[in-house]
């Protein structure tokens, strides 16, 4: 008798454990769209696995990236947007979109050789959906200039680098003749974690900016888009980037710069060095 009632017992926990939500919402309710989003961009590649709630760096720890000769080559109004970033020229872009050409990509190198800039006019042709593995650009061996990894940090993320793009790989992936790979030296700088990986409006990092973008390219809007990479002097490792979008139609129009750093860490630009926060 107590054999067969321990049974029941545990077969009862288990259907409850199952009807639970695993998304940690209220019992019986349905997972909500924003954690069947979590879930889904959970699912990614290394490199923007986890992104999701990466911790936001404080305006203190950006403001390191902002001396004289960075300022210099931004425009004149710089403001915090209390989540990572920096909103410049209250957020108009300096770009013309009244274009009637096919869609272009291509990269400018500094005098120092150095990944400076990306320039895009995009559409939805341009998009990429298959992953890089698929397309034969995924992961290989070749460092940028200042790429002294540093693994398995004190919180999140638990590294200090990503190979950072200048032109991501979703959004011009799809146009014929440009090299997405990781190994592009015109189009890929040593760019901290959560400065690429960063996604959410809590924490703004440049997948946040490709994202309102790749948006819009899905809804068939054409859109000018331009990254440049901002170095203090000679440093290897640029201070942060430059992202400036607009639309056709007008719908999307930013222009913010998105500090190179990550709150668990410090960052040598000269070389590249890592400390741990």
């Amino acid at each position: 008798m107590w054999h067969w009632l321990a049974v029941a017992a545990i077969l009862f926990a288990v259907a409850t454990a199952f009807q639970r939500p695993a998304d940690g919402s209220k019992y019986g309710q349905t997972p909500s769209i924003s954690a069947r989003l979590h879930r889904a961009w959970g699912s990614r590649s290394y490199q923007t696995a986890g992104n999701h709630g990466l911790p936001t760096p404080t305006q203190s720890q950006a403001q390191v990236t902002l001396t004289p000769a960075v300022r210099q080559q931004l425009p004149s109004k710089i403001e915090w947007n209390n989540h990572g970033a920096y909103i410049l020229n209250d957020n108009h872009p300096q770009l013309n979109a009244d274009i009637n050409s096919a869609p272009y990509a291509v990269n400018h190198v500094d005098d120092h050789g150095r990944a400076w800039r990306g320039d895009a006019w995009l559409n939805k042709t341009t998009r990429q959906y298959r992953n890089r593995q698929s397309t034969g650009n995924g992961a290989n061996d070749w460092k940028p200039a200042g790429f002294l990894q540093a693994s398995h940090l004190k919180g999140r993320p638990t590294h200090a680098y990503d190979r950072g793009h200048l032109l991501g790989y979703a959004l011009v992936g799809g146009l014929h003749g440009f090299d997405v790979s990781e190994s592009n030296p015109k189009n890929i700088a040593t760019q901290t974690a959560w400065a690429n990986e960063a996604r959410s409006s809590q924490s703004t990092g440049q997948n946040y900016y490709e994202g309102l973008v790749r948006k819009a390219l899905d809804q068939g809007k054409q859109v000018r888009y331009r990254v440049t990479d901002i170095y203090d002097g000679d440093c290897l490792v640029p201070a942060g980037a430059h992202i400036e979008a607009l639309s056709k139609d007008g719908s999307v129009s930013f222009n913010v710069f998105v500090p190179n750093v990550q709150a668990n860490i410090k960052i040598n630009y000269a070389n590249g060095a890592v400390k741990q926060r």
